[in-house]
């Protein structure tokens, strides 16, 4: 009798302990697994901070705005892999491009994205202030082929000083491949620097803003 008592309560103990050891298996596996996700959390901000030293640096020195944006839109496409990047920026009461032609421009049937865009468009997006994915921007009044930017994965990235807007930048590429919050937020993190530098290229390019209003065309195309 007291043999097969011993004997239950040592069952009694061992299978307390493999619950025991179990719990501190899980909480081992969770401990290990909030580890591994902070230690990607911190390598994708360490590879922002050089995006953005590596971006700033090869800026600086550059006064003329045209050599400004190329120089800016190759890091984007450094960055960013197969995306077209356009500068949309204000001028006047009307906006400029600044197009940098990619290795493998996406060209709709008629026409380019770019070419879709109105002013009042434009403006609409710059008011907004905040990222505009296509939906967004066929909400505002873009016009186009549906079928056709259907094949598009479309992001406008606006590009602000001390609260004034100076235009954005538009960035796409086959929606095969879909932009990610991950790059957005790359291209995002410069926008601040490139925006302080693009008006200093501005003042040295228009010391003094006229009134008339400049009529959208395409520029500066490489």
């Amino acid at each position: 009798m007291n043999s097969e008592r011993r004997d239950n309560r040592l069952r009694l103990l061992v299978h307390k302990l493999n619950i025991e050891r179990k719990r501190q298996a899980q909480k081992i596996d969770i401990l290990c697994n909030d580890l591994i996700g902070a230690q990607r959390e911190f390598i994708k901000k360490l590879r922002i901070i050089s995006f953005i030293a590596n971006f700033y640096e090869s800026l600086l020195g550059i006064v003329d705005l045209s050599r400004l944006l190329d120089a800016a839109s190759r890091l984007i496409k450094d960055e960013i892999a197969d995306v077209s990047v356009t500068f949309f920026l204000r001028r006047s009461d009307n906006f400029e491009l600044h197009m940098f032609e990619s290795e493998t421009p996406i060209v709709l049937e008629k026409h380019r994205l770019e070419n879709c865009f109105t002013t009042e468009l434009f403006r609409s997006i710059c008011r907004s202030n905040k990222l505009c994915s296509l939906d967004d921007m066929f909400a505002m009044g873009l016009e186009g082929n549906l079928a056709e930017l259907s094949r598009i994965s479309a992001v406008a990235v606006p590009l602000g000083r001390l609260g004034q807007s100076l235009g954005f930048i538009l960035i796409y590429r086959c929606s095969q491949e879909q932009l990610t919050s991950e790059e957005l937020n790359r291209v995002s993190s410069i926008t601040c620097g490139l925006g302080h530098a693009i008006q200093s290229c501005q003042r040295q390019l228009h010391p003094v803003d006229g009134t008339n209003s400049a009529t959208p065309k395409p520029q500066n195309r490489h």
